[in-house]
Formats: structure tokens, C-alpha cells, sequence
């Protein structure tokens, strides 16, 4: 009787300890990230040095470049956007060791938005 509580603790233990280092790896450390649109349209960008976010438009074709911060929840934590020829739409924001990911879309069209993998620091 005493082995096959053990066993099974020991099995219950075990599947835990898998199931938090598999859940752990699915979002990677990173130092930087970016997600680019096609065409060379525009991309949105974290600069770990400093965690800043930013949202560039590299096209003048009268769209601009629209971005958001998605939390693991699927919450947009915050958007950015860049339709200017002044620069690139800048935010910092402590990513930590929660996962995040980055999307972002050209605005002529918003059917096709496009993704980072999911990460954090």
C-alpha cells in the first residue's frame, strides 16, 4: 500500500515538474525582437537595452504602421503607431518574465496582421 502511494506521488511530482519546465520554455528569453511587414512596408521592434518598443512606417505610400503589445492573456497592453515621416512611434515598457508577443499591420490593410513569437526577458 505504502509503494503505490509513493509511486503515484512520485508520478504526480514528476508530470508537474514537466508540465512547468515545458510551460517555461514555450516563450524564449530574448534580447531583442522584430516582426517585419512584407514588402518592406514597416516593422515593430524591442530594443531589450532600455526596453523600448518602437513602430516604424519605412514606406510613404499614404498608410502608416500600426503595432500592439499583446500580454498572455491576449490583452493589448498598448499600440503604437507611426504614420509620420518624423520618426519611429516609441514606448518603453518592462517586458519581465512575462510571455509577450508583438503584432503589427500595415493600415491599407487590416486583414493581414502579422506576428512575433512569443517572448520575454
Amino acid at each position: 500500500m505504502f509503494k503505490s502511494k509513493l509511486a503515484r506521488a512520485t508520478l504526480v511530482v514528476s508530470a508537474s515538474a514537466t508540465l512547468v519546465v515545458g510551460m517555461s520554455s514555450s516563450a524564449q528569453a530574448i534580447t531583442n525582437e522584430t516582426v517585419s511587414l512584407p514588402d518592406g512596408r514597416g516593422y515593430m521592434h524591442f530594443h531589450d537595452d532600455g526596453d523600448v518598443f518602437s513602430v516604424c512606417d519605412t514606406r510613404a505610400d499614404g498608410h502608416g504602421v500600426t503595432g500592439n503589445l499583446i500580454n498572455a492573456d491576449n490583452a493589448v497592453v498598448f499600440t503604437l503607431k507611426d504614420d509620420t515621416d518624423d520618426g519611429c512611434g516609441k514606448k518603453g515598457y518592462n517586458v519581465g518574465i512575462r510571455a509577450v508577443r508583438m503584432e503589427i499591420w500595415w493600415d491599407g490593410d487590416f486583414s493581414k496582421v502579422y506576428y512575433s513569437d512569443w517572448f520575454r526577458e
